[in-house]
């Protein structure tokens, strides 16, 4: 099962997430849950490198690890879309966990 944790401050943003396992829906490279969730999160993390220039800390491994660090000392403006991007991705990523909830499961954390 693919676990994601998302880890947000007290004030609701989110800080960092953390992506760790492997579906097994599929035999590997036919994994539409794997693929799904590395492009969402990937995705993603490029995106906000290159339309706001905020680099995640991330730290990739084996086994689909995957957890990214986002700075909290950025602009107003940075921030909202920073944001807005990750929220996009919790959303997509919500979206295939109602349809292979035996395969992804994310949890969040204040």
């Amino acid at each position: 099962m693919i676990r994601i944790t998302i880890n947000r401050t007290d004030s609701g943003k989110i800080h960092s997430f953390t992506m760790m396992g492997h579906a097994e829906f599929a035999e590997h490279g036919e994994d539409i849950v794997c693929a799904g969730a590395s492009a969402v999160t990937l995705g993603i993390v490029n995106s906000i490198e290159v339309l706001t220039g905020v680099a995640a800390e991330a730290d990739q491994g084996e086994s689909g690890f995957l957890k990214c660090v986002f700075p909290e000392n950025l602009s107003v403006e940075t921030d909202e879309k920073v944001q807005l991007l990750l929220n996009a991705m919790v959303l997509s990523l919500q979206e295939i966990e109602k349809a292979y909830g035996k395969h992804i499961r994310i949890t969040f954390k204040p």
